[in-house]
Parts: C-alpha cells; sequence; structure tokens
C-alpha cells in the first residue's frame, strides 16, 4: 500500500505523524496498521478522554470487563487493566516503526490518572507502575505540566522512564518543561542509565488557545481585535518552537549531555484539530512544519491533510519575531495572556478529571451489570 503524498511530504519536513486516538476496535480491526501504512503514522497518543469515548461506545471490552467482574476487580483496577491492554498492543503494532528510527517514533504513549495532577509522588509512583505494567520500550508516560508536575517530570526521567509531558500552554511552562528534561537526564545520567533510551516529547497545545483567545477578542469587539482572531495558536507554538531551539541547538547545557547520547526533547503539536469552522481544517498542521517536531492529529484531521493539505517545507523557522508581533498586539487590545494560560491549563485538567470520572462511572456499571 502506497502512502498519502501529502503526509509523505509532512514527514519528509521533519514532522512525525502521530495519531490521537486509540481503541479496541482500531486494533481488532487493523485500523491502526491500515494508518501506518497509507497515512505515515508513526505513534499514538491518548488521554483520558480518549479512553473514555472507546469505553463508552461499542461492545468491544464487554468480554473482558466481564471477566474482570467475575475475578472480583474494582473499577480503578478494571480501567488499569483494560487501557494497558491497548497501549501495550499499539506498542507492538509500532514496534517496526520504533526500530526503524532509532526509537525516535514508533511510541505510545498512557497518560497518569489526571485525579493526580496536583501531587507529585503519587503521580511519580504511578507513572512507575504504569511503565512496568505495559513493559514496552517504546512507551511513553504522560505527565501534565502543572506545578507539581514539573518535578514529577524530572523524578520519572531519572528513572531512565520516558515521558510526554502533556497540557503546555505557554511559552513559559515550555521553558520550565524542556528545564525539567535536561534536569531528570542529568539525574539519570548519575543513575547510571543509557541516556540514548530515554525520550521525550514536550505536548505544546494549539486549538485551545486560539479558542480562548478568539472569545475574548470578540468580547473586546474593536477592529483590531477582531482582526487577530485565529493568529494566536499559531504565533504561539511558533514561539515554543524557538525556545525549542535555544536550549537544543548549540545550548551548552544540552550539549554536555548530547555527548553521552542524550536525545532532544520534540515539541509535539496537540489538540490540532481545528474547533472553527471558519479557519482551514489543515491551519494546525500546514502552518506548524519543522524539523524534529511531532504533530499528533485525529483521524478527521489526518483524512483533511492527505485529501487537501499543501505542505510546502518548513513554515516555523524564523518566523519568531513575527509571532512576537502577533503577541505585542494581543497585549495591546487587552489581553491578559497570563489569565489565559491559567484559565486553559485548570480547563485541561477538568476536561481529563471529568472524563476519567465518567469512565470510572460507566465501568463501574458494567461491573455491577457483570455480576447480577
Amino acid at each position: 500500500m502506497a502512502q498519502n503524498p501529502n503526509l509523505a511530504a509532512l514527514s519528509a519536513a521533519g514532522v512525525s505523524v502521530w495519531l490521537d486516538d486509540l481503541s479496541r476496535t482500531r486494533l481488532k480491526t487493523g485500523n491502526l496498521q491500515e494508518l501506518i501504512d497509507t497515512r505515515s503514522v508513526v505513534g499514538v497518543t491518548t488521554n483520558p478522554s480518549i479512553f473514555q469515548a472507546a469505553l463508552s461506545h461499542g461492545d468491544a471490552y464487554d468480554a473482558q470487563v466481564s471477566e474482570l467482574a467475575e475475578r472480583g476487580a474494582d473499577v480503578d483496577a478494571t480501567i488499569r487493566t483494560v487501557t494497558t491492554d491497548d497501549v501495550r498492543a499499539a506498542c507492538d503494532v509500532l514496534r517496526p516503526q520504533w526500530e526503524s528510527s532509532d526509537g525516535i517514533d514508533g511510541r505510545v504513549s498512557i497518560e497518569v490518572d489526571p485525579r493526580l495532577a496536583h501531587e507529585t509522588d503519587k503521580t511519580v509512583l504511578q507513572a512507575i507502575e504504569l511503565w512496568k505494567i505495559v513493559d514496552r520500550p517504546n512507551l511513553l508516560i504522560k505527565i501534565p505540566a502543572t506545578k507539581a508536575g514539573l518535578p514529577a517530570i524530572t523524578a520519572v526521567l531519572a528513572e531512565g522512564i520516558s515521558v510526554n509531558v502533556t497540557l503546555i500552554f505557554s511559552v513559559e511552562r515550555h521553558r520550565a518543561v524542556m528545564d525539567a528534561y535536561l534536569a531528570g537526564l542529568e539525574a539519570a545520567q548519575q543513575a547510571g542509565h543509557d541516556l540514548s533510551k530515554i525520550h521525550s516529547v514536550a505536548s505544546f497545545f494549539v486549538s485551545r488557545v486560539d479558542t480562548e483567545i478568539d472569545k475574548r477578542l470578540e468580547a473586546i469587539g474593536s477592529g483590531e481585535a477582531l482582526a487577530l482572531r485565529g493568529q494566536a495558536g499559531v504565533a504561539n507554538a511558533r514561539l515554543a518552537y524557538a525556545a525549542y531551539e535555544e536550549v537544543f541547538v548549540g545550548g551548552e547545557r544540552f550539549d554536555a549531555l548530547a555527548g553521552a547520547g542524550a536525545r532532544v526533547q520534540r515539541p509535539l503539536w496537540a489538540s490540532t484539530g481545528v474547533k472553527n469552522p471558519d479557519y482551514s481544517d489543515t491551519l494546525y498542521v500546514t502552518e506548524l512544519v519543522a524539523p524534529n517536531t511531532v504533530n499528533t492529529m485525529p483521524e478527521k484531521t489526518i483524512d483533511a491533510v492527505a485529501d487537501h493539505g499543501v505542505v510546502t517545507g518548513d513554515t516555523i523557522t524564523g518566523t519568531a519575531a513575527a509571532a512576537q508581533e502577533v503577541f505585542d498586539k494581543l497585549e495591546a487590545v487587552g489581553i491578559d495572556l497570563t489569565d489565559v494560560f491559567l484559565v486553559l491549563e485548570d480547563e485541561g485538567v477538568d476536561k481529563f478529571e471529568k472524563s476519567w470520572q465518567e469512565l470510572l462511572d460507566a465501568t463501574q456499571e458494567q461491573l455491577d451489570a457483570a455480576a447480577k
């Protein structure tokens, strides 16, 4: 089967295409393998909302949930078993991509319980537990970039565990995440771990930034404000990439680690499904092309790029000054960017907590039904 030319061009430009979705149906029907073979997919990300959707639709999990009910498993153990089984299976499907890319791609992410987002020690313990349960070298443990998450990221990396840092909204927090990554590598090196085996991505959320800022621009309502709609998400990501280059391209602290085999922490563009129908449905893909990046997309966005995405090469390098101008204009019309990013982080954590609770409730109902 041939790869789609648009997505192949994206990959050739240095962007790893990852699928932001996973379900047992995808695994059993061969859909994930088909996306690898025809859509250049070389990784998978999951989150609590994705698992909630997967377990709530259809009957793919019914037999396993019934079996776990018979064994007396509680709801937390049931969800842990079901989700880690799916992630392990996806890791196996993507093992060839992991091997052929020297461990850079072929990665599958699983997130720590979102209820632990503000608890450092419990996050670390669960990250280590998930790493052991899935037991695959191409796993990434997702840890949110909350203030409590930052020291957890360092501690988990220090154990030699690869990490996907999620829910990053601001360049300031991205810099703190990169610092946590370097601290983790330094601790891992002291502990005797092979740094070349430790990988990390920094998941920078894009569309949600536009959604929140556009809402505020429309409330202001001036011509200057309305003209800035749809620009913040891309500008923010481009500034994040410039920060990445500062740290990892010639940065002294990283260079010292690179000599011992350390890898860069790649920026990953997340939340790339376009939420405003007035914007191009490939906006957060074609405008965010640069080497050493990942774009994790829902299948709808992958299909849009495959159908009509125009990939013209690097659209990020050299854009930092223009991106900063966008932010200067946003502040000039009255956008409180500090408040924007605080609201987005709180909403992000709350959304995942809500999805997890819905998953707990739905699974408990299935366990109760199976026990009757």
